[in-house]
C-alpha cells in the first residue's frame, strides 16, 4: 500500500537541485532509509541516467516503496531492499553514491555509525555520501523550530534527536570520509556532502 509524506512534496525539488551538483552523471545511487519511496520516484524521474536503489529497514515502508515503483514503472528505479544501516553485511556491495534523507535524527546513534561504516565498504575514493536533515552546528544559532523539534524527538525516544554536525564529522573522519560541501536548505535543514578519502587513517568512531 502506498504511503504519502507531505514533506516530500516540499523538499524533493530543492534536494534534487543539490544532487544535480554532487551525484555522478550515471551509475548506481543507494538510498538509505527511503521511507515511503516518494523521493526515490522523484529522483528516478529527475535523473534518468542513474539507477536508483531504495532501501529501508521497515517492512511497511518497503511495501509502500514497492507500490510506488510498480505504479511508475521506471526502468531505472529498482525494487526496494530491506537494509538497516546498523547491519554489518549490506545487501548492496558497491554503489557510486549514497543518499540518506531525514534518517539520522530519527534513529539511534548506532545507525549513524553503521551508515558511515557501510558507506566506507560500499563507495570508492571520491564518491559521495550525501545527508539531508536538521543539524546542530557550533557557532551557528539554532532555529527555535529546530529546538522544539529536537525536544519533541527526545520525548518520543531517548535515542533520537538532532545530531551535532561536529560529531558526525568525527564519525566521517574515522571512516575515511571528509566533508566537502554544506548547503543551506529550506525549513532550517542542511545537505551535507562527505566524500571517501582513503588517505585518512581509520579510527574507531566513538559510540
Amino acid at each position: 500500500m502506498k504511503r504519502v509524506s507531505p514533506a516530500v512534496a516540499r523538499n524533493s525539488q530543492p534536494i534534487a537541485e543539490v544532487l544535480d551538483k554532487e551525484l555522478p552523471k550515471s551509475g548506481l545511487v543507494l538510498e538509505i532509509a527511503s521511507g515511503t519511496g516518494e523521493h526515490a520516484v522523484f529522483m528516478a524521474h529527475r535523473f534518468a541516467s542513474i539507477r536508483w536503489q531504495p532501501t529501508d529497514p521497515d517492512l511497511e515502508a518497503l511495501t509502500s516503496a514497492a507500490a510506488w515503483a510498480k505504479e511508475q514503472g521506471l526502468p531505472n528505479l529498482l525494487e526496494p531492499l530491506q537494509l538497516d544501516a546498523r547491519m554489518s553485511n549490506w545487501p548492496v556491495k558497491a554503489a557510486d553514491a549514497l543518499v540518506c534523507i531525514n534518517m539520522i535524527h530519527i534513529s539511534p546513534w548506532e545507525a549513524t555509525l553503521g551508515l558511515f561504516r557501510g558507506a566506507a565498504d560500499t563507495l570508492q575514493d571520491g564518491e559521495p555520501l550525501i545527508l539531508y536533515g536538521p543539524f546542530l552546528e557550533e557557532h551557528v544559532e539554532t532555529a527555535l523550530s529546530n529546538l522544539a523539534f529536537d525536544a519533541d524527538l527526545k520525548r518520543r525516544s531517548a535515542e533520537w534527536g538532532i545530531r551535532r554536525l561536529g560529531a558526525v564529522d568525527v564519525v566521517a573522519k574515522a571512516t575515511d570520509f571528509e566533508r566537502t560541501a554544506r548547503y543551506q536548505m529550506p525549513a532550517n535543514n542542511l545537505m551535507i556532502v562527505y566524500r571517501k578519502n582513503s588517505n585518512h587513517k581509520n579510527k574507531t568512531p566513538a559510540g
